[in-house]
């Protein structure tokens, strides 16, 4: 019986370290996708087009 308890704890504790590098595997794609974004958001912003808009509509809202 005590040797029962043990190995469904055992089994237990593997299970939920497999679970936790599951967690940090998807830590990690989420912070690449985010990575990603920033990246893209920083290109569209520093655009001239984009600068350009922005620049008007700011002004715009100060007169």
């Amino acid at each position: 019986m005590h040797v029962r308890r043990l190995k469904t704890r055992f089994d237990r504790l593997r299970g939920e370290a497999a679970e936790a590098g599951m967690n940090t595997a998807e830590y990690a794609v989420g912070t690449l996708a985010a990575v990603a974004f920033a990246g893209l958001l920083l290109k569209v912003l520093t655009s001239g087009t984009v600068q350009t808009a922005l620049t008007a509509i700011i002004g715009r809202a100060l007169k």
